[in-house]
Parts: structure tokens; C-alpha cells; sequence
């Protein structure tokens, strides 16, 4: 997955010269948080967040500051082709709500939080008419083998599969996403093999 398919494309950007009341009234309309600074060629200038501009909101009212004078002049950039893997490592360590997306110095979209959780989640088949089972497998050779197969004796069709990292000492834990199912027999025969069903959603 790639940043051009899950960026929103619709940017919403403002000028330099833009009061700080100016740009707080432009987010409250399109009900944003993060706005780009571009010049009139669409090249980017800056960038500032609803947070930024909120931290200077009464120095504004005391002095005659504009975008220019607040926005963060370097910020942390997205390109279209990068891997959104490598997107939400940046924005998770650098505790950040976005990025601009840019090609050849314009701004082409914005990359946010609920974009990267949008696609994960429909990469997961998080939304689809599905059932879930978390299993553990104690000492698995090949533990993916073998859940699977069983399954698929089944004839239940897999949508995704997860390894949890290791919580509450649980480890070897596999969450398996599954198109809507009768997990009765499934689970049964689980069992049966020695996997254990931590939790089902039917």
C-alpha cells in the first residue's frame, strides 16, 4: 500500500500572508486540523496544525502576527509512492497528525492518522461481513499450517491474518479474519488439535 491510493487529494491550503484568525476559521469550515501554506504555484511554503495556531491565538490578538510569522517552515514530508508502512512509523515517532504530501515541491494531498487507519483497517477486512477468531497454538512447528488447513476443511474463506505481539504472556497468538462463517465446527475441531480459541467473534 502506497500513499497516492489513501491520501485525501480534496487539500484545502492557505496563503502567508493569512491572519492566525483567518486560518482558525478556514480549518473550523472544512472541519480540519492540519493546514498547508502554498504559494501561488501550489509550491510548499510551510505547514501548521489547529494546536500551532491555538498556542498563538491571544499573541495574535496583542501583536499583528500572519501565517508567515508561525508556521513550521521545514516540516516532515510524504511523497506519493512511499510505503504507508513507513509513513505511520513517521507520524507514530514523531507524534505528529499528518503530513503534507508533495511531488516536485507542490502539494498534491494530505497523508493523516485516520487516512493510515482507514487503510489498515480495510486491509484487515476489518469492515466487511466477517467473523474472527484468535487462536493460540502452544510449540508450533509451523503453526500457520496448521491453522489453516483446518480451515480451510471448512471451506471458510480467510481474509486476513494477524500475529499478535505477545501480551499478558500470551504468546503465539494469531488472529484470523474470516468471511462471515458458522465457527461452531470450526472451533470444535480447533480444539480437538490442540489450538486453543482465545476469543471469536461469530
Amino acid at each position: 500500500m502506497i500513499v497516492r491510493h489513501w491520501m485525501t487529494t480534496n487539500v484545502v491550503t492557505t496563503h502567508k500572508e493569512a491572519s492566525i484568525q483567518e486560518a482558525l476559521a478556514l480549518m473550523k469550515q472544512h472541519s480540519i486540523r492540519h493546514l498547508p501554506v502554498v504559494s501561488k504555484d501550489q509550491s510548499l511554503l510551510g505547514w501548521v496544525s489547529d494546536a500551532d495556531l491555538r498556542g498563538v491565538l491571544v499573541a495574535s490578538m496583542l501583536e499583528e502576527l500572519s501565517l508567515e510569522d508561525v508556521m513550521v517552515r521545514r516540516p516532515h514530508l510524504a511523497f506519493p509512492e512511499m510505503r504507508l508502512e513507513d509513513v505511520a512509523h513517521l507520524i507514530l515517532e514523531r507524534r505528529i497528525g499528518g503530513l503534507p504530501v508533495v511531488e516536485d515541491g507542490r502539494i498534491i494531498g494530505i497523508i493523516t492518522v485516520v487516512d493510515i487507519l482507514s487503510a489498515f483497517i480495510t486491509m484487515m477486512g476489518m469492515l466487511a461481513h466477517s467473523s474472527r477468531l484468535d487462536v493460540k497454538i502452544s510449540d508450533p512447528p509451523r503453526p500457520l499450517e496448521k491453522i489453516t488447513r483446518l480451515i480451510h476443511n471448512h471451506h471458510a474463506e480467510i481474509i486476513s491474518i494477524c500475529h499478535l505481539p505477545e501480551m499478558e504472556k500470551q504468546a503465539n497468538v494469531y488472529s484470523i479474519r474470516l468471511k462471515k462463517c458458522d465457527l461452531e465446527p470450526i472451533v470444535a475441531d480447533m480444539e480437538r488439535d490442540g489450538i486453543e480459541v482465545v476469543d471469536s467473534i461469530p
